[in-house]
């Protein structure tokens, strides 16, 4: 009798350990993940045959609840509960990258305005093989910051075994340079009023250039990067005509080199139309250009930038009175060239 007493108050023990450690242990709380793509659909199973429940918008929070393979069960803010993909959200992680990535465009001087030229896809960094963040559509105004020139993944060749030469040396290899493409920094300005950041393939962006720099440029041979108003000064009715910092280069994308060549077209009033005021065509600009805007209509203006020409950052600045531009030496206020001449 007392040894099945005793044994029934061993179990009664372990049962009292196994309720306190799985009913009353301290609950965490569900993982945290948010919507990654313009849209996305949460689905009632992961099975073939499954039926809509809801749809959530870019950003919208959602506890995880369950995985399964590919698939991740989610609920949304308002309790609908839904399967998505994996690859539709994003980690809390990978979110606060993105937002950082917003809150850095915005203190970055805008280089261009564009607007998307198909659906495109928004990169958390430059690359094809770097993680997507969501689908633009086509036509959706952008502003661009940065560019970095990017290897363009090929296919990967099979190794074959090196035939050795005489003397047990394989020959050489020669390595062909990779083919690089144009990558940009934008945010895109969403029809909602909202805006978000990323990295976009160069060629998926049209520059919506003023008229009529593309006709000027064009005649000179020129690709356009990136423009700036300098400053406006009145045409023969009153009306503000603005004076432009024009910088691009000759070839097509990809250039080590943000611009190789820059120009100046200020506002002629005795011909009452735009005129080369500046030509330079022996730099490597990096963006950003940087502005001083003028105190007042036609004011004088400066702009500056880094040259890479010698292989090292060199700063160069520029000012524009009236419409003579001239190099200035860092330093002073005298023109590059006059110091030349001493």
């Amino acid at each position: 009798m007392r040894k099945l007493l005793l044994g029934f108050l061993v179990v009664a023990l372990i049962s009292a350990v196994f309720y306190l450690r799985f009913h009353h242990a301290k609950k965490l709380p569900p993982e945290t993940v948010y919507a990654g793509n313009r849209q996305i659909t949460l689905w009632n199973t992961t099975a073939q045959i499954r039926s809509p429940v809801t749809a959530v918008n870019f950003g919208e929070r959602l506890d995880v609840l369950n995985r399964y393979g590919d698939e991740v069960q989610v609920r949304t803010a308002a309790g609908i509960i839904g399967w998505a993909s994996a690859g539709d959200v994003l980690s809390s992680e990978i979110w606060r990258n993105v937002r950082e990535l917003d809150e850095r465009t915005g203190s970055l001087p805008v280089e261009a305005h564009g607007h998307t030229r198909v659906i495109s896809n928004l990169h958390l960094a430059a690359g094809r093989d770097t993680l997507r963040i969501r689908q633009l559509n086509k036509d959706v105004a952008v502003d661009l910051f940065e560019r970095q020139p990017m290897a363009v993944p090929g296919p990967k060749a099979a190794a074959a075994p090196a035939k050795e030469e005489e003397g047990g040396q394989a020959p050489a290899q020669e390595t062909a340079e990779p083919r690089k493409e144009d990558w940009w920094l934008i945010r895109a300005n969403l029809p909602d009023k909202t805006s978000e950041s990323g990295w976009m393939l160069g060629r998926f962006v049209a520059l919506d250039i003023p008229a009529p720099l593309p006709d000027y440029a064009s005649a000179a041979g020129m690709h356009i990067a990136a423009w700036f108003e300098l400053n406006r000064v009145p045409d023969s009715s009153g009306a503000a005509k603005p004076q432009y910092l024009v910088v691009g280069n000759r070839g097509g994308e990809s250039q080590a080199c943000d611009f190789t060549l820059l120009r100046v077209f200020t506002w002629g009033a005795q011909r009452q139309r735009y005129e080369t005021a500046y030509v330079e065509s022996d730099v490597c600009g990096k963006l950003p250009v940087t502005l001083t805007p003028p105190k007042g209509v036609g004011g004088d203006v400066t702009f500056a930038f880094q040259d890479l020409s010698n292989g090292a950052p060199e700063k160069r600045l520029y000012r524009m009175h009236q419409t003579i531009v001239r190099r200035v030496r860092l330093g002073g206020d005298l023109p590059a060239e006059r110091k030349r001449k001493r």
